[in-house]
């Protein structure tokens, strides 16, 4: 038997052992991500291992293996320099609700904090509308080389990576995603893959049973401190990978010291009342979801929306230090938009990812007139 029918045979086992729902090794995923990444397996059996891994239900060691495979294999490495450790906010996708884009309005909400934030996010996959999809609406330089998310980071405190460039992840990420349909390991991995790597992490996560899956990943990984959740749908099984409005959410906390804190809140104990989806749902449209987080950020809209903003902004200064407790980043977050820090970041954000400074303003600026 030559070498290439024997990879395919050794391969083929490993499918098959997901398959039986037999857990394998942070080795032997890290092994077959390997080969997926260098293309050594035909498309056939890439997306069989994917699907059967998938459906088994992925553990740490596992998600583990994948992330050390796609980050060594896939994943240009950015440093950059900062005085101020960096943070990431993301989500998984593949949750049951589609919201306008909370998590890039949180982001935003708490680099006007003084806080770091890197982003790593793609275009619309299982959404309608992307994280890189409602950026490049306002301005934001989402297909420039590297060093111009890196000058952002440096001088605005604030960049995104897109995940689909090929000089981000020139092999795997973007390939694998545009051809698939289905919630899989990469949609768990592929927010890790952030290549500037920071140390904090605050992770939305598709359903409840992940929060303490991912929770041990990150501390498996090395992250320093991490804030995970998974929101839920007052009344149905429904959930978000966000703190929800819309009923009580699942969280973990790693520590510092590497133990894992698990709890439950829910909107109430800020001071929120429960809503209903459609209030703070995608309209399915990228320039009308932009105009929604848009009019957050302005302060034009004190209603649902600013308030889930606010929500999800607070554990990234609560896990950053800025905060004692998630009800002051709440507060926090909301004085960054009254007193105009929000906006101010985000024309920050947009002047410097972009190749020339002012190339973005004149996109952004007739947002703004759109949104007011």
């Amino acid at each position: 038997m030559d070498k290439t029918e024997q990879r395919l045979r050794d391969f083929g086992a490993v499918i098959a052992q997901l398959t039986r729902g037999e857990n394998i090794t942070r080795a032997q995923a890290k092994d077959c991500w390997s080969q997926i990444c260098n293309e050594s397996q035909p498309d056939l059996q890439q997306g069989a291992f994917m699907a059967a891994l998938s459906a088994k239900g992925e553990t740490p060691e596992e998600i583990a293996g994948t992330f050390e495979a796609l980050y060594d294999l896939d994943t240009t490495k950015i440093e950059v320099n900062t005085t101020e450790p960096l943070i990431d906010n993301c989500g998984t996708g593949a949750d049951a609700l589609k919201t306008f884009n909370i998590s890039t309005a949180a982001a935003i909400l708490t680099a006007a904090c003084d806080v770091n934030v890197v982003r790593h996010a793609a275009r619309a996959i299982s959404s309608n509308c992307g994280a890189i999809d409602v950026i490049e609406a306002l301005g934001v330089d989402v297909e420039a080389e590297p060093s111009i998310p890196k000058q952002s980071i440096e001088n605005a405190g604030i960049g995104t990576w897109n995940a689909f460039l090929p000089s981000i992840h020139p092999k795997t990420l973007g390939r694998v995603l545009s051809q698939v349909r289905f919630g899989s390991t990469i949609n768990i991995v592929g927010p890790l893959l952030n290549p500037t790597m920071p140390e904090f992490k605050v992770m939305g996560v598709p359903n409840s049973e992940m929060v303490d899956i991912e929770a041990k990943t990150l501390r498996e990984l090395g992250v320093k401190r991490a804030f995970i959740m998974h929101g839920l749908e007052q009344g149905s099984d429904k959930g978000m990978d966000e703190l929800s409005t819309l009923g009580e959410s699942h969280f973990a906390e790693l520590k510092n010291d590497g133990s894992i804190e698990h709890g439950t809140m829910s909107p109430e104990q800020f001071g929120i009342k429960t809503i209903k989806y459609e209030e703070i749902a995608s309209s399915r449209d990228v320039q009308r979801d932009a105009i929604s987080m848009l009019r957050v950020i302005l302060g034009n809209d004190e209603g649902p929306r600013t308030d889930i903003v606010c929500l999800n902004a607070a554990p990234l200064l609560y896990i950053m230090g800025k905060v004692a407790t998630l009800e002051e980043g709440v507060a926090m977050a909301r004085n960054s938009i009254a007193n105009g820090a929000a906006l101010n970041k985000l024309r920050d954000w947009v002047r410097w990812q972009n190749c020339t400074p002012d190339a973005g303003i004149p996109r952004l600026d007739e947002m703004i007139a759109n949104a007011s």
